[in-house]
């Protein structure tokens, strides 16, 4: 029919669910922005992307979305007052070999992989501290080289030879609240694999603290499906070579 596009009605006046969806968000945006604005100045510096994570991490509620950010803003002042981390600050995490980032996705999003049995609680005092500011390291890094237009990234998390020796449950916590708290709506997709039964004790007492976005995110992958699952998600050429792709695994600091 001429002047029609099928059912979508983009030509003859209708409105599609997504054009008001896409409508609304961006009006509650123009509100969460005036609300934030007017609690820190500071934030007028924000894009818009990073306002509108925050605000559909709180499935579109403007103050709840406004209050989730300036807490965020609050604490990265706080906690990163030179805004990054350098790699003198996070030494000792870095020499566990633990974060390794390298090749894409099909979206040409980078893909981080976690080598979840070269972390171990540490003992010293500021060792958790120095384990948040490697998790605000790394996802600066990774955040840094997404393409244009692109938010999100896949991650890989291997607990192969994971025993209770590397159980850290304040350490997970404060991953997890990294994760939802500060980089709302920045992991497309975390794929846990070569998980051993042990670690589901652990997963029982952590999964209560994940939200309910975020649990739709960890896919557990059955080691018969693992090179097929990331094939899905990730060209043969990127999959790391210990995962039957072609590539190395290479520490994020040396990446």
């Amino acid at each position: 029919m001429v002047g029609s596009k099928n059912h979508k009605g983009e030509e003859n006046g209708n409105q599609t669910e997504e054009d008001a969806y896409n409508s609304e968000e961006q009006h509650k945006l123009c509100l969460m922005r005036t609300f934030v604005e007017s609690h820190d100045p500071s934030a007028k510096v924000i894009d818009d992307l990073t306002l509108r994570r925050f605000l559909r991490a709180r499935d579109l509620h403007v103050e709840k979305g406004g209050t989730m950010f300036l807490k965020y803003l609050k604490w990265r002042k706080e906690f990163v007052p030179t805004d990054s981390i350098s790699e003198a600050e996070i030494q000792d995490e870095l020499a566990h070999n633990k974060v390794f980032l390298q090749g894409c996705d099909k979206r040409g999003c980078p893909v981080i992989v976690i080598i979840a049995r070269n972390h171990y609680q540490s003992k010293k005092p500021g060792g958790l501290d120095e384990l948040k500011r490697l998790v605000v390291y790394s996802f600066d890094k990774i955040c840094s080289r997404l393409p244009v237009g692109e938010e999100k990234f896949i991650a890989i998390i291997d607990l192969q030879g994971w025993g209770y020796a590397n159980s850290d449950i304040r350490g997970y916590l404060a991953l997890l609240s990294l994760m939802q708290d500060c980089n709302p709506e920045r992991l497309r997709k975390i794929f846990l694999i070569h998980v051993p039964r042990i670690f589901m004790t652990v997963w029982k007492i952590i999964y209560p603290f994940i939200d309910n976005r975020t649990r739709e995110k960890f896919i557990f992958v059955e080691n018969k499906m693992l090179k097929t699952t990331l094939l899905q998600e990730i060209e043969e050429s990127q999959i790391p070579d210990i995962y039957g792709g072609m590539l190395p695994l290479i520490p994020i600091h040396q990446s």
